[in-house]
């Protein structure tokens, strides 16, 4: 998907030190080197990793995957990571990217698209809401080994 020079495609290996770089903005650091094993991973992985480019580095990253549930015949896909360069936010980066993974959600048989938000992100909320988003309960998240 292409507009206005931004192209929105699957990511590569190849954009894990870009892709490093905009997690390492968003306070979550990771190796180029692992991450670029990540990415390669989630290519077989039921889901997607979507990268958002303009003339250079990455400008925003989405990955998301789909699972079966319960409530509904059709898998859900749940947006895990929505990230955009704080430099390039409020111009269409963002909406792009989450109309590229609808398209990949509903190509995939997924009937909706979730997404976690924290409380203390009110950016992202707001956002949620202008692209169609209905607030929907919370979650929480217990890790599955002891920390140390």
């Amino acid at each position: 998907m292409s507009r206005f020079g931004l192209e929105i495609r699957a990511a590569t290996a190849a954009e894990a030190p870009g892709i490093a770089t905009l997690l390492g903005m968003a306070g979550h650091p990771v190796d180029p080197r692992d991450l670029a094993d990540r990415l390669t991973t989630l290519r077989d992985a039921p889901g997607a990793a979507l990268v958002a480019l303009r003339w250079g580095p990455p400008s925003g990253l989405l990955v998301m995957h789909w699972y079966p549930t319960l409530d509904d015949a059709r898998a859900t896909a749940q947006i895990t990571t929505l990230l955009v360069n704080p430099e390039e936010r409020r111009i269409g980066i963002g909406r792009m990217l989450l109309k590229a993974a609808a398209q990949a959600a509903r190509s995939a048989g997924c009937s909706k698209l979730e997404m976690g938000v924290p409380a203390g992100a009110p950016f992202l909320q707001a956002f949620c809401q202008a692209t169609g988003f209905a607030e929907v309960g919370s979650r929480f998240v217990r890790p599955l080994r002891k920390q140390g």
